[in-house]
């Protein structure tokens, strides 16, 4: 006979015990898949604008600028401006300006980080910088390694913009940013700061751009490991969708791996809108 109390249960519905005054979303997984928006997600994002409730878009992508987030969210019909979209190289560009204020920098990356730092007033540098702040470069080549290594060994700092190690792309699973860390950790035995999910930076980063406290924003995502943790760790309450890589199948074994456990789950983009709209101050 079956122990039911043994089954794994997902959260559902629970009723909020917060406000629910602001929103910081996940992208992949949670808006879209590739280049198709998942079910009801224009008219979550309309819902949302029509209810006046403030939300960023919240991704570990370091390669797009928000204007090129946001024109491909419009591509899919999806309302989205450039304001409303957060990335990993805009939080790392905001860190490493505040630790090394008109720095020099040495890149592993590509256009929309190199963009960010910039507009924190940083400098790029070939060799004698004070940190190394890395993403995802996919014309990366052993001579930019070991010139990072380099600088690393050197004494220049460390920032990672995140920690993915796999990213999805046209035609499969590609390295990610956290597997060019990889091999600079390797080689220079220094840790990074790491900025994206699920570190808290970004989410940090994140709500000071909402301008609400961690008690009031909820984290929305597919992801445990990055989503979920992320929100847990910045003191937000979460809310699981089964629109990506969670499902009710794998929840359980996602769960224990990660850590963590979301506040509620929703099964998809409708259910969520229903359950935000409930939530408005709470």
């Amino acid at each position: 006979m079956t122990n039911e109390a043994a089954i794994p249960q997902l959260p559902g519905l629970r009723r909020p015990d917060r406000p629910i005054s602001g929103l910081l979303l996940d992208l992949d997984g949670t808006i879209y898949r590739g280049d198709e928006a998942i079910e009801g997600a224009a008219e979550l994002i309309g819902s949302l604008r029509a209810a006046g409730l403030p939300y960023l878009y919240v991704t570990n992508n370091s390669s797009a600028s928000p204007e090129d987030v946001a024109e491909r969210l419009r591509r899919m019909g999806i309302p989205a401006e450039a304001d409303e979209v957060c990335t990993s190289a805009q939080a790392a560009a905001a860190h490493a300006a505040e630790l090394y204020p008109g720095g020099r920098v040495f890149l592993i990356g590509e256009s929309g980080l190199s963009e960010a730092l910039l507009a924190a007033g940083l400098t790029f540098a070939e060799e004698g910088a004070d940190v190394v702040v890395q993403g995802i470069d996919r014309e990366f080549t052993y001579s930019k390694a070991a010139a990072a290594v380099r600088e690393l060994l050197g004494g220049a700092g460390y920032i990672m913009t995140n920690p993915d190690l796999l990213l999805p792309s046209k035609g499969g699973l590609f390295p990610g940013a956290g597997s060019i860390g990889a091999m600079l950790r390797a080689a220079s035995g220094i840790e990074p700061v790491l900025i994206g999910k699920p570190s808290p930076v970004l989410m940090d980063y994140a709500l000071n751009r909402l301008g609400l406290p961690a008690d009031e924003a909820w984290v929305v995502g597919d992801n445990l490991a990055t989503d979920i943790a992320a929100g847990e760790s910045s003191g937000c309450r979460t809310i699981l969708v089964l629109t990506g890589l969670t499902d009710a199948a794998n929840y359980e074994r996602y769960a224990e791996t990660a850590g963590v456990r979301p506040f509620a789950s929703c099964e998809g983009l409708g259910e969520l809108a229903a359950y935000v709209s409930r939530g408005i101050g709470t």
